[in-house]
């Protein structure tokens, strides 16, 4: 790296900039699984962009099928219009993805983020119940907006946050205490009214915590939070942004547990080419917003509808 391209990067760039720092050289081409840097020099991807590229670096698939959309003018930018390209993924997810696995989900685009997809279900989970406390656990990560971080277990990250973050209460996450959890303690606690422990509108939970250092719940884990949610009333989330869209075999990672969570939040890899792109997916009768009550203006990234369709 030369010193004029050492000083843009340094003069021009935030200081918050943070994996670049850990690879220091400029990237140039990408293909499958490796990047290739300016001077020619490839390096095998174990990155993958955190997640996001389950299907390798420009998936020859994928991007003739994005190229070919491109050249026939198709739409990019629609906000919340109903598009061609937006039909297809809808059509697809339903038959691919949502009637083999006997799902009810209704589809909403929330934002290009993970981030967004989880703000956007704590938001619902607290209009539906009338709620407001969530329940979370150790080590979680959930996203670095307001919402997402009062959900996440990172002591650093939540110090960035600036004002207190509230309306969260943090649980042991699976494999954390010395003996198999059976959520009896937590049952205790909400039952009891003298606890403090104020009934929540929801649970959110990673299956398998990625950034919290690749923690795995356990199947039987799993199934009793969801057992102990139905039973009270409780929504569950399942934050599948990292996990989902088959890095944990199945499409979904909570389908080796056989449960089925109110809410779910994919993001990552659903696009399939790296494109920014979340869904929320939601039981039928929890879809109880208002028109445009949740919007955002890069909701509609039609690009990323097509590679996902492919995908």
């Amino acid at each position: 790296m030369t010193i004029a391209e050492t000083t843009v990067f340094e003069a021009l760039e935030s200081n918050v900039r943070g994996y670049c720092r850990s690879w220091p050289t400029v990237f140039d081409t990408a293909s499958g699984a490796w990047l290739t840097d300016e001077n020619g020099k490839e390096f095998l991807d174990f990155f993958a962009g955190a997640g996001t590229l389950n299907y390798g670096h420009n998936n020859p698939v994928f991007k003739k099928a994005l190229v070919d959309y491109i050249m026939a003018d198709g739409i990019t930018h629609a906000l919340d219009m109903s598009t061609v390209a937006k039909r297809r993924l809808l059509e697809t997810m339903r038959d691919l993805v949502f009637v083999p696995r006997g799902l009810d989900y209704k589809v909403q685009f929330p934002g290009p983020t993970g981030a967004n997809a989880v703000e956007a279900a704590l938001k619902l989970a607290r209009k539906v119940t009338g709620r407001t406390t969530v329940l979370n656990f150790t080590n979680a990560f959930h996203g670095m907006t307001l919402g997402a971080l009062s959900v996440t277990g990172n002591a650093a990250k939540r110090a960035g946050a600036g004002v207190p973050l509230v309306h969260a209460t943090p649980m042991p996450y699976d494999g954390y205490l010395d003996e198999p959890e059976d959520f009896s303690w937590m049952r205790r606690a909400l039952d009891d009214s003298s606890s403090g422990l104020d009934k929540p509108a929801a649970v959110i939970v990673e299956t398998v915590q990625g950034e919290g250092g690749v923690n795995v719940a356990r199947a039987e884990w799993l199934r009793a939070l969801a057992e102990l949610c139905s039973a009270r009333g409780i929504l569950l989330i399942v934050d599948d942004v990292q996990m989902g869209c088959g890095r944990t075999g199945g499409f979904f990672s909570f389908e080796v547990a056989g449960i089925t969570p109110d809410i779910v939040c994919l993001s990552k890899s659903i696009s399939g080419y790296g494109l920014p792109m979340a869904l929320v997916l939601m039981r039928r009768e929890l879809d109880q917003w208002a028109p445009g009550e949740h919007n955002g203006t890069f909701r509609g990234n039609n690009a990323a509808f097509v590679t996902a369709e492919v995908a």
